[in-house]
Order: structure tokens, then sequence, then C-alpha cells
């Protein structure tokens, strides 16, 4: 599963990036950003891409959250098949963190893409009511295969977008699970992975800290 990432860039180039036409909260750089939190989502709505603020984990009918989403199974459940064709989002990111065992020890690493190249995972949103009116705007992280480098944490990841991606995603348009599968292969390019603080496992850190490297001696947390 996907249960932290960041998004350490401005705002000048999140929206240079996805050509964003509006930015909807106060927007600020991320470094530590886990589930139940809030993230930044964009979405097209009405012709125009939007960069909004929605909470991280679904929380659909039956009232568990839903933090990551399968594409091999999405079309199975009845709440995640309306959203796959009306409420698609892409969620940008610059860097997921994972935790690397080494014999009995663990220690936390980010992955990036490039030097902290800011990359789109797919996702999906929804928006609902609870019994007093209030709104509360949710989406969860698309997971696909893990490719070779994130298959030393997890069997899946993040479905990563490219540019062109990006668009078809987005667009309203395309339909369908068959039409939109396709879309969500695998990253095949070159990941860095490097140590990091300890400090990301807790949810409250959220700072510049969580993106440096970290000598390996300190960033030994544990004994399994």
């Amino acid at each position: 599963m996907c249960r932290r990432f960041s998004l350490s860039a401005p705002l000048e180039e999140v929206n240079e990036r996805f050509q964003i036409n509006r930015v909807m909260y106060y927007y600020k750089s991320r470094y530590n950003i886990s589930p139940t939190q809030t993230m930044p989502v964009i979405i097209q709505q009405q012709g125009e891409r939007v960069l909004d603020e929605y909470r991280w984990g679904l929380v659909p009918y039956w009232g568990k959250n839903s933090v990551n989403a399968d594409i091999t199974t999405v079309d199975q459940n009845p709440t995640y098949r309306k959203a796959i064709d009306r409420r698609r989002c892409v969620i940008p990111c610059n860097g997921l963190y994972y935790w690397r065992t080494v014999g009995k020890r663990s220690y936390a690493v980010r992955t990036m893409i490039g030097d902290n190249e800011i990359f789109g995972m797919a996702g999906l949103y929804e928006t609902w009511r609870d019994a007093r009116g209030n709104e509360m705007r949710t989406c969860t992280v698309l997971m696909t295969e893990a490719n070779e480098a994130i298959r030393e944490f997890e069997t899946r990841m993040p479905a990563i977008l490219s540019e062109d991606q990006v668009n078809k995603w987005l667009d309203p348009e395309l339909q369908g699970i068959g039409s939109l599968y396709s879309l969500l292969n695998p990253y095949q390019g070159q990941m860095k992975i490097y140590p990091v603080t300890p400090l990301v496992a807790d949810d409250s850190h959220d700072h510049q800290q969580c993106i440096e490297e970290m000598d390996l001696k300190l960033a030994w947390v544990k004994s399994l």
C-alpha cells in the first residue's frame, strides 16, 4: 500500500507541470502526507484544471477508509465503478516513502524520479455529506503492479501517469474501465531510493528534514 508521500515543490512548479487553471486553497509544500490528512488533488471542472485539497481516504457507505484502490478490482465495487467514469483525479507527488528491511533492522527510505521530479498519481475522489449536512471531500490513490524498484517493499504501487496519460485520465469523455486500464501500468523509468529520517513515521512531522538524505547510521529505527 501507499501510505506516505511528499509534494515538496513550489506552487509555480506544480502549476506549470499540470497546467493548472485555478487554485482553490492555500497551497504549501508538503513533506510527509499520510492517510486521513488533506492533500493536493487535481480535478477537471467545467473545462478547467483545478488544484484543490481533499482528505486522503474515501469514506464510502460501508464506513471504512479506503486509502488505496486496486485497478484490477475497482470495477467490481459499485462505489468505485461510478467514480472511475465520473470522478477521476490526479494527485501530484514527488516522493514515496517506504521501509527497507536489512537483516533484523529497518529504516525509512524515499523513492523519487529524476532530480526530485513532480509526477502525477491516478486517483478517484468522492464528495459526500454526513447526517448534519457537513460536506467531506475525500480521495484514494489507484494502485497497479509494482515495478522492479518498488517490488522490494510492496507488490503494488501507485499508478504513475505520463503527461499524455494525465490528459487522458482527466478527460471526462474517456469512460469505461476497458479504455482506462491501459493508462495504469507500472512505472518503467529509473527511480532513486535513499534513506531518510525515521521521523517520517510521525504524522505530525511535516518538514524539509523528511526529504533530506540521511546518514544510514542515523536512519535505523529499530530491530525486528
